[in-house]
């Protein structure tokens, strides 16, 4: 009878650092197999591999319906179910104007006003259509194109724990680039302890998370920014009906929730929506909670995560009603 083991390993894919722990009889075959699911969903869902599901959407906008795999059509789905829940504070169609900020950072300059309003009518989730049975998509505005930096990561955690659980792994931490999953407990029976990333001090930690069976996602104005010629902190997490970096008063907010692919989604949206309308937006969440840290880098926690978060020195914490 084969005997558990504990396997790790460390590869590049979805554009960043993929680190697994997996403890089982299959451990090793484990994380092969992820390995190989990780590079299978990047070929399908980066838009930068030209013969992708999302390449091949973008070059098709305002033209022609698209034959995607079902992982595409998925992802898709349950981006626009969140985009419409949010009233659009995630848009998947802001690629245009990801690519025109990405060209600011290269110069330190924020790109000009005009052209920002020239490209926001072309960030419509509406214009989005998919065909269930067909199995098909169509951006319907010429130019549009299609981005899921703010999604895709978490729906290949959802994938990669899904594929944990058909090798019978017993306990598994992943971490997707900053996106934390964890299956089941530590072999020792204890809790995951997940690191939230202090957003003004490199390399520290503003506290931790106890997790077991979650999903523990960060969306910050740290993790990728550039500081203009006025000394302005320009992050990448931009809002879809301004078309500039958000500005709703916080530095960062991390979601806990036994969905990935929501916890992805999520982050971002309520970064946008700041912390009031955040909490509003949660209610309506199921089996989710929620780290907001304002501009003041006071923590402010939802109550289901009083007794599993630790702030660490003299951290500032309150719990939301």
């Amino acid at each position: 009878m084969l005997k558990n083991v504990e396997a790790q390993s460390c590869y590049y894919g979805m554009d960043t650092v993929i680190t697994s722990k997996a403890y089982g009889r299959y451990a090793k075959r484990a994380l092969k197999a992820a390995a190989k699911e990780a590079l299978r969903l990047e070929k399908l869902l980066s838009r930068f591999i030209p013969e992708s599901d999302i390449s091949r959407i973008n070059r098709s906008a305002g033209l022609n319906w698209e034959q995607i795999s079902d992982d595409t059509l998925e992802v898709l789905s349950q981006a626009g179910k969140l985009s419409n829940y949010s009233k659009g504070l995630l848009d998947i169609t802001i690629a245009p104007l990801v690519d025109l900020w990405r060209a600011g950072k290269d110069t330190l300059e924020i790109p000009d006003d005009l052209r920002i309003k020239q490209l926001l009518p072309l960030v419509d989730h509406k214009g989005l259509e998919l065909n269930f049975h067909g199995k098909a998509a169509i951006l319907h505005k010429t130019g549009q194109a299609i981005d899921l930096g703010g999604i895709g990561k978490g729906y290949a955690g959802d994938k990669l724990l899904k594929l944990y659980k058909k090798y019978d792994i017993s306990s598994a931490f992943v971490n997707i680039g900053g996106n934390v999953l964890t299956l089941g407990r530590k072999p020792d029976g204890s809790k995951w302890q997940v690191g939230i990333s202090h957003p003004r001090e490199e390399n520290h930690l503003i506290g931790t998370v106890e997790a077991a069976d979650k999903a523990v996602v960060t969306s910050g104005d740290y993790q990728r920014y550039f500081k203009d010629s006025q000394g302005k902190r320009q992050h990448h997490i931009l809002d879809p009906s301004t078309g500039y970096p958000a500005e709703s008063g916080l530095v960062s907010v991390t979601i806990v929730s036994d969905s990935s692919t929501a916890a992805d989604g999520l982050s971002t949206v309520l970064f946008v929506a700041g912390k009031e309308q955040g909490i509003e937006l949660l209610k309506n969440v199921p089996n989710t909670e929620a780290i907001f840290i304002d501009t003041d880098l006071v923590v402010h926690i939802t109550a289901g995560l009083t007794d599993c978060f630790h702030a660490v020195r003299d951290i500032k914490v309150k719990v939301l009603n």
